[in-house]
């Protein structure tokens, strides 16, 4: 099997999850989940297509003291995330070069009657592009790393009075840091984590800023010939930053947070190039926003 396939991961992943749905206060683009093991690996030199299709699920809101605050929620969200990876030959600081580009397009159905009369609704739209023109990639005989600067536009469709809005009026931009160490020789086991830092700027149609994220994902997994690898995988989100603005009618003193974990399968196919993977992730210990699940299949074509 080819290496760089096994371990193709890209550093960045689809647009906000959670795009359109407020509850007590603002959350940020990034939807954790996306990245599985070995997300702090960058594939070698190259140009690669990655189709990521996720379902997160929600039936309930954790409140500000992480307790279960409404019994009438149900989000269902579908994404199908279109994303080009470019690895250049040429060296930066003994690092590989590379950029890349996604498009989301997602339907969102949305039951939320906590929210007041009225905010049940649905849609379908692209969503807030993210582009990534510059990271770099080491690799060493036992571990890798990688950074990227990122950023999320707001291209997406924005309606205030449609909580289904596939778009989330506000830019961001996010700082990545990750990376893979691999315990033996053979590179057969491996332990990853990939932290994002997100920054926001004060939304178009209001006066509020969402607070700053902080946030990774981590995964451990096990290579089984011949080209199969089974890992366990999860991340945890923290808002590290007050909401601010004039608009800001909640306390802003109260940040959301979540955590999850779950099981992940991957498949590598030499033969055409492509590899496969599949994770199953249940979050917990959420506050002040949904708590559900995430599913997320990823299909990757090196060329």
């Amino acid at each position: 099997m080819r290496q760089g396939l096994v371990r193709v991961a890209c550093v960045l992943a689809l647009m906000g999850v959670f795009s359109g749905v407020s509850f007590a206060g603002e959350l940020g683009h990034y939807p954790l989940g996306s990245e599985g093991v070995k997300g702090g690996t960058i594939p070698p030199p190259g140009t690669y297509y990655r189709m990521y299709t996720t379902y997160y699920y929600a039936d309930k809101v954790i409140g500000s003291d992480g307790h279960r605050v409404d019994t009438n929620y149900r989000l269902h969200l579908f994404a199908n995330v279109h994303r080009l990876v470019w690895v250049s030959h040429k060296k930066m600081f003994g690092a590989d070069y590379f950029a890349d580009a996604l498009i989301p397009f997602l339907y969102t159905e949305v039951e939320a009657k906590h929210l007041g009369p009225g905010p049940d609704d649905h849609d379908f739209c692209y969503g807030d592009i993210n582009v990534e023109p510059f990271g770099l990639a080491w690799h060493q005989p036992q571990y890798d790393v990688s950074m990227g600067l990122s950023f999320f536009a707001p291209t997406g469709k924005f309606n205030k009075n449609n909580p289904a809005s596939p778009g989330r009026d506000f830019w961001t931009q996010m700082t990545t840091l990750g990376g893979t160490w691999y315990p033996d020789k053979e590179k057969t086991w491996s332990a990853s984590i990939l932290s994002r830092y997100e920054i926001h700027t004060t939304k178009d149609h209001s006066d509020v800023r969402p607070g700053r994220n902080f946030l990774f994902e981590w995964g451990i997994s096990k290579m089984i010939p011949p080209c199969w690898e089974l890992g366990v995988a999860g991340y945890s989100q923290w808002q590290v930053g007050d909401d601010s603005g004039s608009d800001v009618t909640w306390d802003k003193s109260v940040h959301d947070r979540v955590s999850a974990v779950g099981p992940e399968i991957n498949l590598g196919d030499p033969a055409t190039g492509c590899f496969y993977s599949l994770r199953l992730l249940k979050e917990f210990s959420a506050v002040d926003r949904p708590e559900g699940w995430v599913v997320t299949f990823t299909w990757t074509k090196c060329f």
